[in-house]
């Protein structure tokens, strides 16, 4: 289906005085890894109610994106929601880290996957194939998971700080088939000629050039074309994929079929389409999402529903 994974250049790993801590981090969440699943759990959600009551301003940004998204519950039911979002965010550290560094039998029998059928037949055309996720706690954990199935490419986006995009860069290039930056158009088209699966979330806000304001839960946001874009030009099949933790502790993984009638010639209304699909994601588990992102800034000629923080936080 793919061919053989492609040379990535050696990374070098960033080290120096103002990385340390960044290191010690890491190391302790590799540590956090040798443990039980369900004690790395509760040790994530130990850390998501500590990133709840110190970081004022992502409680803030998260606490808006609830209010705009789910005008028709009580405040009580947010705030409820709130809560989880951040416990599922600390699980999602360790997730991380788990995704990157667990062995494989860590992963047996905790998970259910369906749809690889529509993979497979989507790559016998011969044009890769585009699999659109969102930024989900789950994001790492999960593309660990499909990666024991079958093998794809990832998008990543580069971070700020040194330690985290190299941690990212290097994880991601070990277990797929590369990694690609995110602005690496030309990147991406190519592993889609080499009729290469590519892992791609594109729902968190951007401005400029090949962005429109369409409806993300009703409400205008700044979203990347890019999707139509690259559909339109390489004629990749478009798979929504998604993956979240449910209620007893097991993971559901699920690849949908190819987006039909798609693209059009209408990057606004893919562009919509493509966010409908995420917003059904998100409401099989609202919690996992990330809602501390904020995803309704740069909309120009809009007002910025976070400017004036909500008293106490």
């Amino acid at each position: 289906m793919t061919q053989n994974k492609q040379r990535q250049p050696t990374l070098k790993a960033p080290f120096g005085p103002a990385t340390w801590p960044f290191w010690i981090i890491a190391g302790l969440a590799w540590l956090a890894t040798r443990l039980p699943l369900q004690t790395q759990r509760g040790i994530g959600r130990s850390i998501g109610r500590t990133f709840q009551r110190l970081g004022r301003s992502r409680r803030h940004v998260t606490r808006v994106n609830l209010r705009l998204c789910f005008p028709d519950r009580s405040e009580g039911e947010r705030e409820a929601l709130l809560r989880g979002h951040f416990e599922a965010a600390g699980i999602g550290v360790l997730e991380t880290a788990c995704g990157w560094w667990c062995p494989s039998a860590k992963f047996e029998g905790i998970y259910s996957i369906e749809g690889l059928e529509h993979l497979d037949q989507a790559l016998e055309k011969g044009r890769g194939v585009l699999l659109v996720s969102a930024h989900f706690t789950t994001l790492e954990f999960c593309a660990r998971i499909l990666t024991l199935h079958r093998p794809f490419a990832a998008m990543y986006r580069p971070n700020e700080n040194p330690v985290v995009d190299y941690l990212f860069k290097r994880n991601r290039e070990h277990h797929t088939e590369g990694a690609i930056d995110r602005n690496d158009i030309k990147g991406l088209l190519r592993a889609l000629k080499r009729n290469t699966a590519v892992w791609y979330a594109p729902d968190q806000g951007k401005s400029g050039r090949h962005t429109a304001l369409v409806p993300f839960f009703g409400i205008p946001a700044s979203t990347q074309t890019a999707t139509h874009r690259i559909a339109r030009i390489s004629r990749a099949p478009v798979l929504p994929f998604f993956g979240c933790r449910q209620a007893d502790g097991r993971y559901r993984l699920t690849i949908h079929p190819p987006l039909s009638d798609f693209p059009t010639q209408d990057p606004v209304a893919d562009t919509a389409r493509i966010n409908q699909v995420i917003e059904k994601a998100v409401l099989e588990a609202p919690e996992q999402y990330f809602w501390s992102h904020r995803r309704f800034k740069r909309r120009q000629g809009l007002p910025d529903p976070y400017q004036h923080e909500i008293n106490g936080g």
